[in-house]
């Protein structure tokens, strides 16, 4: 029987837990499962760099070139692990011990490699030789920052075929706090452009993190951009299939962590419930 340390953490979604290159496995509280995650930056690099971003060293910067049959061999090795093998057993705790998803995260914006389309491909014709995963959801953890790419619109495509959805970032709507927060100056009308792209290709959730900063949550003012944000969308027929609001549950390696605290549960459902009020659905994971 595994210790307590062998097992895998909500509060702990190491890269390097499985000794490979591009494949790790997590216990997903979103998901509410093992997800399989593939790390499309594994040099640490970011066109972004959120201030609550648990990356080790992050970096500006994109994606490397990606070894598609290294990311195969892993691929295929670890979900053969998983399925037929005792990786279960030893490292997921008993209520976990489902295959729930594989998500493409990892330690930058995964959009950026410009095999991305292939790497989509790839996981699909993997996924098909293994009976009990024919329906896995495939996830794509995203800023969104890119879907302007036709490579990428592409692996979009490609997605909505295999059971997918896209998680696109939307944690501010105020672009002082855009910067603030995620240090990107990206627009406001390019955040709608994009997202109107993402919808029409496959099923998009927009995901948010709150939490405070120097013990002060989201003022009113950035509430009711936000909120007023979600309205338009949803007036201009931009179908989103809802809001995934979250606080930060591990710890930030970026200069600002010792400014920032989680929210209060109470606050983040008040939260959740003037986004419901407009209509979407909405899931919030403390």
């Amino acid at each position: 029987m595994p210790s307590n340390s062998d097992r895998l953490k909500t509060t702990d979604h190491s890269r390097d837990s499985a000794g490979l290159t591009y494949v790790y496995p997590v216990v997903s509280r979103r998901a509410g499962g093992v997800s399989i995650g593939i790390n499309l930056n594994p040099n640490n690099a970011c066109n972004w760099r959120c201030v609550y971003c648990q990356v080790p060293e992050l970096k500006r910067g994109s994606a490397p070139r990606i070894d598609l049959d290294k990311l195969e061999t892993e691929l295929r090795s670890f979900l053969h692990e998983l399925v037929n093998g005792d990786f279960m057993h030893r490292h997921v705790p008993p209520e976990a011990r489902k295959i729930h998803d594989i998500a493409l995260s990892g330690n930058g914006e995964p959009t950026s490699a410009k095999e991305f389309e292939q790497v989509i491909e790839l996981i699909g014709s993997i996924i098909q030789d293994f009976d009990v995963l024919k329906n896995l959801k495939l996830v794509l953890i995203t800023n969104g920052s890119l879907i302007h790419r036709q490579s990428v619109q592409a692996g979009l495509q490609h997605m909505a075929q295999l059971n997918g959805e896209v998680w696109f970032k939307f944690d501010r709507a105020l672009a002082e706090e855009r910067q603030r927060i995620n240090n990107t100056t990206i627009s406001l009308k390019k955040i709608r452009h994009h997202l109107q792209i993402a919808t029409s290709l496959c099923p998009t959730w927009l995901q948010t993190c709150v939490f405070q900063i120097n013990g002060k949550p989201p003022s009113e003012s950035e509430i009711d951009a936000y909120l007023g944000f979600i309205k338009s969308l949803k007036n201009d027929g931009v179908l989103l299939q809802g809001v995934l609001l979250y606080g930060i549950a591990r710890p930030s390696l970026q200069p600002e962590a010792p400014q920032l605290s989680q929210v209060s549960e109470s606050w983040l459902i008040a939260y959740g419930e003037k986004i419901k009020a407009l209509g979407l659905p909405v899931k919030t994971h403390f």
